[in-house]
């Protein structure tokens, strides 16, 4: 549906995009991720056509942006991060004015109503658009990028300056859009991305520098491939039948949790999926498994890594806690065993 090849955009000396390539399939929901400035909103912008390349190829269904504008742009709803309103009309009246514009051949009161009612705006389409909330005003500028029925829509921020009821909203209204329309998504709350988006790309200085599912980052990114599952069973045996499963790298204990109850630390090989083969082994001893829970990298990690940020250290979960106390005191008692310290002989001889 969307082919970006080669693309590259320079002002001056200065390169926004640096030789761009990607695609989004139809029906995909991609997020489009970077730090201010690596050039998301330039390449949206080329992609609307609303400023062209410097060099490099985009086609929407087929269509260049640079030979064939008007064919792309017809397929194509974009909303901004603010969107351009007029705040004297009503609702009705700036999206049958913008229905107008595009030249849009569909019944107009019933396509303006219909779409009125995807976005939840039904009960206020006879008021001025100055007169509504920010969270409203998003509505309006997602309901004039729906004129029309593009197959491909472009959201730029679409949830900014809005409070957590109206993110969840607007959240779920994009994801249902999915289902009917290819959309690029641009956002800096992460987490909406990962709950919203198929597929993510990220971008630094231009250049790309991810492009997969979060969980296939995830676990390219991470140096390990470790889980913590908590187990009933005797402590010693179950941790004697874990390290003994072929591909298993390492088996930290992590202490008890309740009566006859432990938790470990459970690292894989490069690769290695050992679920499966773990389920099987307590099952064979009747050891029930009451937890399993992995511990790769998030989407904030994996961002900060590829852009070059630090992930911040308050962040570090009470299990990554827990298994660094474990493997200091393993450290120390080794130690202690290696290096006996002698009784002091007496009392005096201890104050000395």
């Amino acid at each position: 549906m969307i082919e970006v090849s080669n693309l590259t955009k320079r002002y001056g000396q200065k390169v926004a995009v640096d030789n761009l390539t990607f695609h989004v399939d139809q029906g995909e929901i991609l997020g489009f991720l970077g730090l201010n400035g690596a050039g998301k909103s330039t390449t949206m912008n080329i992609l609307t056509g609303y400023l062209s390349a410097t060099d490099g190829v985009c086609r929407i269904d087929g269509h260049d942006i640079l030979e064939e504008p008007l064919e792309a742009k017809r397929v194509v709803g974009y909303l901004p991060e603010l969107p351009p309103l007029y705040l004297d009309m009503t609702v009705r009246e700036y999206l049958e004015f913008v229905y107008d514009l595009k030249r849009c051949r569909l019944p107009k009161a019933a396509h303006v109503r219909e779409i009125c009612n995807t976005v939840k705006l039904t009960d206020h389409m006879d008021r001025l658009i100055k007169n509504l909330s920010k969270g409203y005003r998003q509505r309006v500028g997602l309901a004039e990028a729906l004129i029309g029925n593009p197959e491909v829509l472009i959201l730029d921020e679409p949830t900014v300056g809005l409070d957590p009821k109206q993110i969840i909203e607007i959240r779920s209204l994009i994801k249902s859009l999915g289902e009917k329309h290819t959309v690029i998504l641009s956002s800096h709350i992460l987490s909406e991305v990962q709950a919203v988006c198929d597929r993510i790309i990220v971008i630094d200085h231009g250049r790309l520098v991810a492009d997969d599912t979060t969980e296939n980052l995830s676990r390219h990114m991470s140096q390990d491939h470790r889980y913590v599952v908590r187990i009933d069973g005797p402590e010693k045996e179950v941790l004697k039948t874990l390290s003994a499963i072929s591909g298993m790298k390492e088996v930290i204990p992590l202490g008890k949790k309740e009566e006859g109850v432990y938790e470990y630390s459970v690292e894989s090989g490069e690769d290695k999926d050992l679920r499966r083969e773990i389920f099987k082994r307590l099952a064979e001893r009747n050891w029930p498994l009451l937890g399993l829970k992995s511990t790769e990298m998030s989407l904030e990690d994996i961002f900060l890594r590829l852009t070059g940020g630090k992930p911040v250290e308050y962040r570090q979960s009470s299990v990554e806690e827990d298994l660094e106390d474990s493997r200091e005191a393993a450290a120390k008692a080794a130690q202690a065993a290696r290096n006996p310290q002698p009784e002091p002989a007496n009392e005096e001889e201890e104050e000395q």
